[in-house]
């Protein structure tokens, strides 16, 4: 991988990485329409810690709130009842479904999962799934003909029960194309939470599942004839910590007055797009995996 290759995809990562839209998949596909290699699983899971840092930054002042309240919790059983540390053992109890399926499901990743068919229908799959969500969480919002509107839940509101759930929904996101964020934030708009509660959960929930995954794929870094070496890695991992700063301030604002119906349409519309393109045998579903192999 050269340094071009690794500042643009980082500047991909930045952008696509906290958006309902599959950052995963969107590097997949600009090193296809570029034509590159594939720059694989293990830079995908390392060049993220840069958009989670970009996390603990933004949401600083939270994080230290929850894991000190947490912390307190391990000693002071009166302490457990505070939502901050509630929200830190929610957020360890939602992050296990991930941590378990990757590790099961660590060769599917790497492999078959990066297969272009399966990332189009998973754009259009979780786009349509997001659509309805939205769709629902609106409508009790604004409330109808014959009825009144009804309030979503917020955080404070997040129980054991939800938390897990909010986590196996993430867990789709092991797929490419399925979106972390994506899949989080539809499950939380389907479990009754407005869109900002989903949003800032999913965000959270992606901390420890993001490090884990980054810190775990390192070794892979360099590792044999891969083509991807650690400064490319670490030069696209810092440029999209950069950038996804910039993006949470943008989409959390975004979604305090605006649907996710522009998310929708783009994730079925490039889903369809690259189904067409496959089936045309214009575009190989193994692209970029071949190159350099």
């Amino acid at each position: 991988m050269s340094w071009f290759e690794s500042f643009i995809l980082g500047i991909v990562q930045g952008l696509t990485e906290f958006l309902p839209i599959s950052s995963s998949a969107h590097l997949r596909l600009t090193a296809v329409a570029a034509g590159w290699e594939d720059p694989g699983a293990a830079f995908t899971a390392v060049s993220q810690i840069g958009t989670e840092l970009a996390i603990l930054i933004f949401f600083r002042k939270d994080i230290a709130r929850i894991i000190t309240a947490w912390s307190r919790s391990l000693t002071d059983k009166e302490a457990r009842g505070e939502l901050d540390a509630r929200m830190g053992w929610l957020v360890i109890a939602g992050s296990i479904p991930i941590g378990v399926l990757g590790v099961i499901f660590k060769d599917s990743i790497e492999g078959p999962f990066r297969d272009l068919r399966l990332i189009a229908l998973s754009f259009v799959v979780l786009g349509i799934a997001l659509g309805v969500a939205d769709r629902i969480a609106e409508r009790a919002e604004n409330g109808g003909r014959h009825r009144a509107a009804k309030p979503r839940k917020e955080l404070a509101q997040l129980n054991v029960r939800d938390g897990v759930l909010f986590g196996l929904w993430q867990a789709l996101a092991l797929i490419p194309g399925m979106s972390r964020s994506g899949s989080t934030m539809t499950g939380g708009l389907f479990l009754g939470y407005n869109r900002a509660s989903a949003a800032r959960y999913s965000f959270l929930l992606a901390i420890p599942a993001v490090l884990g995954s980054g810190a775990y794929e390192l070794k892979e870094i360099g590792n044999d004839a891969d083509h991807v070496s650690w400064g490319p890695t670490i030069f696209a991992t810092v440029v999209g910590g950069l950038i996804g700063y910039a993006v949470i301030a943008w989409f959390m604002r975004f979604i305090e007055t605006r649907s996710f119906m522009p998310f929708v349409w783009y994730r079925v519309v490039v889903g369809v797009v690259l189904l067409v393109l496959i089936w045309q045998g214009v575009l190989s579903p193994y692209a970029g995996q071949d190159i350099g192999g």
